[in-house]
């Protein structure tokens, strides 16, 4: 069995050169620019290239258009740009521009990478090596479990977690990295917390970490932002870890950025019966790397060179991983190449999942669709400074959470308790009924598990 090397707190500090003093354009030229219909990331760069600043490429945008056919376009109003710096700053965040000495060196070699990033909390928490832990949103309790010892092992090796803030393995990672300081990359606006439950959380992660988004403030998110911030996760980190997702999902979109970005992929396996695990052993089937432990994913990262790349702000070499799991290719790679041809994705999807339809961040149209009922959260409510379920709770609803958190492989009582944040008198009806009805087995150990 290998074992990677034991290293110490701080191992993998990061020293990062001093970029050369060049002049900063106006903040609202460049706000204005991104802002702009139709302008997304890779349009910007290549206006940018092309014109040379932003205000020039302000001017041109109106003739570019009318060369397109397009009549009548005018760039984002001066108002707009001024309304969201103002936003920005009653939200005690900080805006950080592609040419600011504080924007992620890691995350400036991504071809898509964002012109500008609000910020809320410790800038210091971006200037560290990071890895993304991500995974289910109806993660099982294994699966929890996975995530908080994964990313406790890698805060203490010094390594940034970063994740999605979503729920199931991205708020487990986040609780379990908080004090070392994780970063919390947004699918809406600095000051919009999407999922609501995880705004103590938030809270948090600012005090010692931070949060991050390329949205503007106000922005409510809907599908399209999904992918788009799953690219930012990996193009921040210098690998990504999957611990349980399904076929087809958020997880294996973020998965499949960082393959295209170069970064380490690696996938935590799970029994072959339970859906959540298809995602992740697809993964290791087309060559991510097996990881049980922080052990596992700090040797895979030696032995690539990704972190040495990462303190140098290189961009890394080509993945060799195909990733073909499922997942479209122009659901996550393709989310600057098709914002010019697209519109919003019709249907929301707060899962994140593939969504084809991607177009750039635009202040113009921040509506948000109506969208499913968001899962209730399998978290500990004590964790998210919520009131721990009432004994009278409708059983039938605590039977359909119980059996989302079991899987095949057989659970901990305990911790499944914990999760459900019930106690023990209150589950033994609903497990009982369970038993009874044969879908659920107790094992020895005091162990429970979906029956096969």
């Amino acid at each position: 069995m290998r074992q990677g090397p034991a290293l110490q707190a701080r191992s993998f500090s990061l020293v990062t050169p001093e970029a050369p003093p060049t002049p900063r354009e106006d903040d609202l030229a460049v706000l204005r620019l991104i802002r702009s219909r139709r302008v997304g990331p890779a349009t910007f760069h290549r206006l940018l290239a092309e014109h040379g600043s932003a205000a020039a490429a302000l001017e041109a945008l109106p003739g570019i258009a009318a060369e397109a056919g397009i009549e009548g376009y005018a760039p984002c109003p001066p108002g707009v740009a001024q309304a969201e710096l103002a936003a920005g700053a009653r939200a005690k965040a900080r805006l950080i521009r592609f040419d600011d000495p504080a924007y992620p060196p890691l995350l400036a070699t991504v071809a898509d990478a964002p012109p500008v990033l609000w910020m809320r909390g410790r800038v210091e928490a971006l200037e560290r090596p990071a890895i993304a832990v991500i995974g289910a949103r109806n993660a099982s309790s294994l699966g929890l479990r996975m995530a908080r010892g994964l990313a406790r092992g890698l805060a203490e090796a010094g390594l940034t977690v970063t994740a999605g803030l979503a729920r199931g393995i991205d708020t487990a990672a986040h609780e379990a990295s908080c004090d070392a300081g994780t970063v919390a990359v947004m699918a809406g606006g600095i000051d919009v917390i999407y999922p609501a439950e995880n705004r103590a959380l938030a809270d948090r992660i600012a005090e010692t970490g931070c949060l991050l988004t390329e949205q503007p403030p106000g922005v409510e998110p809907v599908a399209r932002h999904f992918p788009a911030r799953n690219r930012i996760v990996s193009g921040l980190s210098a690998g990504v870890v999957v611990i349980e997702a399904a076929h087809r999902s958020g997880s294996l979109i973020t998965a499949r950025c960082g393959a295209d970005q170069g970064r380490e992929i690696m996938a935590v396996p799970g029994h072959p019966l339970d859906a959540r695990a298809a995602g992740c052993n697809a993964l290791i089937r087309d060559g991510a790397t097996l990881v049980r432990n922080a052990e596992d994913v700090i040797a895979a990262l030696g032995e690539s060179g990704a972190v040495t790349r990462a303190a140098r702000g290189q961009a890394p070499e080509g993945q060799r991983i195909g990733v073909d799991s499922g997942v479209p290719r122009s659901g996550a790679a393709a989310v600057a190449r098709r914002e010019d041809e697209t519109g919003p994705s019709a249907s929301p999807d707060p899962e994140g999942k593939a969504c084809p339809g991607i177009s750039g961040p635009s202040a113009t149209s921040p509506g948000m669709e109506a969208g499913p009922a968001p899962r209730q959260s399998l978290q500990d409510p004590k964790a998210r400074g919520a009131p721990a379920q009432a004994p009278g709770a409708d059983l039938v609803e605590l039977r359909l959470r119980l059996l989302d958190l079991l899987g095949p492989s057989p659970a901990e009582e305990d911790s499944v308790i914990r999760d459900l944040g019930v106690s023990p008198a209150h589950l033994a009806p609903a497990l009982l009924d369970l038993e009874l009805e044969g879908r659920v087995i107790r094992l020895p150990g005091g162990r429970i598990a979906l029956a096969g």
